[in-house]
């Protein structure tokens, strides 16, 4: 059996994988195990995006929750930041989001964080899918009042918007910002901040039905956003993804700058500042090679990491580095919050522009972005892990390794989330990188259906 917890919790299509029942199983494990340490009723903060089956499957999970004698505060949809943030905040015991991320809306997700804010080691995920499985075995019900019950707050997010607003002290005021909010969780909470900062904002995506969660928006699809940003001659553009935990910019030309670009830009001025810690910044395998030599000439030092924001969160906790990321857009201020933030990311990324007086684009010129193709393979989720078991797949990684070693890079790995195997090749020439990396991907798709 396929281990339950991916590496962003448990994901699923809603109501076929990711059941209520599920829900609700995760719901009391998950409180179980977090809070049987505690002398006192534990406490659950919990919070979703705006999916239409988010409030389904919150409901099952604090039922659960409640069932085990867990107290849930119910915060409703705001950014899944926000409920690390929270969570810490408040000294509750434990918080989860109902969130996929940027995935379509069929999907959705459950994810846990302790009571500091931080995501879950494997060895507590490995717990709460044991006790799952032994049917919740030596667990003893609660009855009359020792059952849990449920408050439900309002106010939840207006204390996240202060609290990033407080963290990144910004003019905003002579900056005209187009923001894509993906129909997602930040449609209030980053439009709101931008604006209290001063910011002459143009929002996007900002209307929320429950059905129309990324749909060709946020920063997966940034291109209504790349021509807004050019036709309000905006001087920046900013796209979250659903739960707000990543993200993207543009620049005053409409040129995308990815998280790579946005933590060189960021990570430069803070070291200039003396505010980067061990003037360090933490990556993944997955940046670009651009980004390391950006490094190396700027005597930055980076760590790597496999890629997941949570390896990258805990190498920055292991050697005390206060910045760190990855290039689809999660950064992590670990002095501010203890998960990626799109909206510390975004309110960072302006301040640079507003205390340097440099454009975006003239900024991202910190780093040369070097051609790179990504190509998915789909295959079934239970074999995506064991790509190299195939011969005829292993031989071909071999040969693309040596073909360019040197002067780019071969990089093969199943997707933590979703049923895919990532091809992605770096090197000069595009046009023949990404042909190798189509036919690569086409015979890992073809070998493993």
């Amino acid at each position: 059996m396929a281990r339950l917890f991916g590496t962003d919790g448990v994901r699923g299509i809603a109501n076929e994988e990711l059941t209520p029942l599920l829900a609700m199983q995760l719901g009391q494990a998950g409180a179980y195990v977090l809070t049987k340490e505690k002398a006192h009723k534990p406490t659950i903060m919990v919070g979703c995006n705006t999916r239409i089956s988010g409030d389904m499957l919150a409901n099952a999970l604090m039922a659960g929750a409640c069932s085990v004698g867990a107290n849930c505060v119910y915060v409703g949809v705001i950014p899944t930041p926000a409920v690390a943030y929270l969570t810490q905040k408040y000294k509750v015991d434990a918080g989860v989001v109902i969130s996929a991320s940027h995935n379509p809306v069929e999907f959705n997700g459950i994810k846990f964080f302790d009571g500091d804010g931080y995501k879950l080691p494997d060895e507590l995920e490995d717990e709460i899918e044991a006790l799952i499985s032994s049917q919740m075995q030596g667990v003893k019900f609660p009855i009359g009042p020792g059952v849990g019950k449920i408050k439900y707050r309002t106010d939840a997010r207006e204390e996240y918007v202060n609290h990033a607003i407080q963290s990144v002290k910004v003019d905003l005021s002579q900056l005209k910002i187009v923001v894509d909010c993906a129909e997602g969780a930040s449609y209030y909470t980053s439009v709101e901040a931008l604006k209290e900062l001063g910011g002459d904002v143009v929002a996007i995506h900002n209307n929320p039905d429950g059905t129309n969660i990324n749909a060709n928006c946020g920063s997966t699809h940034m291109e209504e956003l790349q021509a807004r940003v050019v036709y309000e001659k905006a001087d920046v553009g900013l796209a979250f993804d659903g739960d707000a935990d990543r993200l993207l910019a543009v620049d005053e030309n409409g040129k995308i700058v990815d998280g790579d670009q946005i933590m060189a830009i960021v990570g430069n001025y803070l070291k200039s500042q003396g505010r980067l810690k061990k003037d360090t910044i933490v990556a993944t395998v997955m940046s670009n090679l651009g980004f390391f030599l950006m490094a190396e000439r700027e005597k930055l030092h980076v760590e790597q990491t496999k890629v997941g924001d949570r390896y990258v969160l805990e190498r920055m906790k292991e050697i005390g580095a206060s910045l760190g990321g990855e290039q689809s857009g999660h950064v992590i201020f670990l002095d501010e919050n203890t998960t990626g933030d799109g909206l510390l990311s975004a309110l960072h990324l302006l301040q640079v522009m507003v205390e340097t007086g440099k454009p975006l684009s003239q900024l991202a010129q910190i780093m040369e972005v070097l051609p790179q193709a990504l190509v998915n393979a789909k295959v079934a989720n239970h074999k995506k892990e064991r790509y190299m078991e195939y011969p005829e797949i292993a031989e071909a990684i071999a040969a693309l390794e040596e073909k360019f070693a040197g002067e780019g890079r071969v990089l093969i790995r199943p997707s933590g989330t979703e049923p895919l195997v990532r091809v992605m090749i770096e090197g000069k020439d595009y046009e023949a990188i990404q042909a190798e990396a189509t036919a690569l991907a086409k015979l890992i798709q073809d070998r493993m259906f």
